[in-house]
């Protein structure tokens, strides 16, 4: 009778244990399901093998196989899919863009982003619509992550300095609406290209081995282009912001600036000005160029622009050392460029003097 009890007891015992196994196991099973990203075969480009490289620094995806095809039957069993298929649906992360009544820009799927960008999208730009702010966030410090301020900021760039260019380059966009005089050959796009095997080449080369480097190539072009933004463009856009802020500080009028070392700065200045309600107020910066040499430069009215806002002093244009000191009235000034936009002097103080000297100076009547 004992026996029996502890039989029946063992038996339900062990009847429990392997429900439980069979439970475990296929909650081990479902953890360690191996996604699958879709994209086609053959030739490669550089919008699909971007998208996948975006998908793999996400934690869903980092371990995920890339299947390459056009069997749909394939296809349907990918967790997501990117440049084929036909078809575009956010929910069912299906993202092909070759669709005729396909149009989405990324104005148009974030309007809030504003609506500058207008360029249709590729499967690059399309990614990175959904999941680019978690790819960047994925890329920052641990330790501290980006405010969700920043995070658009930086976002916005990313997009307008890389992901933009492929969106472009993919969907056949042209740069200007005349045919430019020169062509660019050497872009990422092309060089992703130039892996592919030539048509008439014997392929010698398994294609996706080139996939792979073409993933590795983007992939290095992405992360610089993060990191950049993060650790180099950023601290600048801080150090304008400060020095707008503290322009009452320098001079009365608000419109001089100062920065305490050589950095770029007017791409910041012209987005900071527009931000800030600021918009054509700055006239001059100055900023230490190096040991005993002050810098002087006038604002242009646009980033890549020659034209200043206000010009140096006009008596200076093309004079330098101690006949510029003569000229001026300001001691120990080093040169003023023949055309205005830019002065040296060997102190701070000389190069505060020559821009205020410059901004109460009427170029009309000089």
């Amino acid at each position: 009778m004992f026996r029996r009890i502890v039989y029946k007891v063992r038996a339900c015992f062990y009847k429990e244990i392997k429900v439980h196994n069979i439970t475990a196991n296929r909650l081990f099973n479902n953890y360690s399901k191996i996604m699958k990203i879709g994209t086609h075969d053959g030739v490669f480009h550089c919008d699909e093998v971007l998208a996948c490289f975006m998908l793999k620094l996400l934690p869903e995806f980092r371990d995920a196989e890339i299947i390459r095809t056009r069997d749909m039957e394939k296809l349907n069993q990918c967790d997501i899919v990117v440049d084929v298929g036909a078809e575009f649906n956010h929910e069912k992360k299906r993202y092909d863009h070759h669709q005729r009544e396909f149009n989405e820009t990324l104005s148009s799927l974030r309007p809030e982003l504003g609506g500058k960008y207008n360029i249709k999208l590729s499967s690059a730009g399309l990614v990175y619509a959904f999941y680019g702010e978690k790819v960047i966030q994925s890329l920052a410090h641990k330790a501290h992550p980006l405010s969700p301020e920043v995070l658009k900021i930086i976002y916005k760039k990313v997009y307008e300095h890389m992901i933009e260019e492929m969106d472009a380059i993919d969907n056949g966009v042209p740069m200007t609406d005349e045919e430019p005089r020169y062509k660019i050959r050497t872009h990422l796009s092309a060089r992703v290209h130039r892996l592919n095997p030539e048509w008439n080449s014997e392929l010698t080369v398994n294609i996706e081995t080139e996939f792979q480097k073409a993933l590795a190539l983007v992939g290095d072009e992405l992360l610089y282009n993060v990191n950049y933004f993060l650790s180099v463009w950023l601290p600048a856009r801080d150090y304008v912001k400060s020095a707008l802020e503290e322009r009452y500080h320098i001079h009365e009028s608000g419109k001089i600036l100062e920065f305490k070392e050589r950095f770029p700065w007017k791409e910041h200045l012209f987005d900071l000005e527009e931000e800030m309600g600021l918009s054509g107020e700055a006239l001059y910066v100055i900023f230490n160029d190096k040991p005993k040499s002050w810098r002087v430069q006038a604002v242009p009215v646009g980033p890549s622009s020659f034209k200043t806002r206000k010009a140096l002093h006009k008596k200076w244009w093309g004079v330098r050392d101690e006949l510029l000191s003569d000229v001026s009235g300001i001691k120990e000034c080093i040169f003023c460029h023949s055309t205005g936009f830019i002065g040296g002097n060997a102190t701070r103080d000389g190069a505060i003097a020559m821009a205020v000297a410059s901004l109460q100076a009427d170029l009309d009547t000089e």
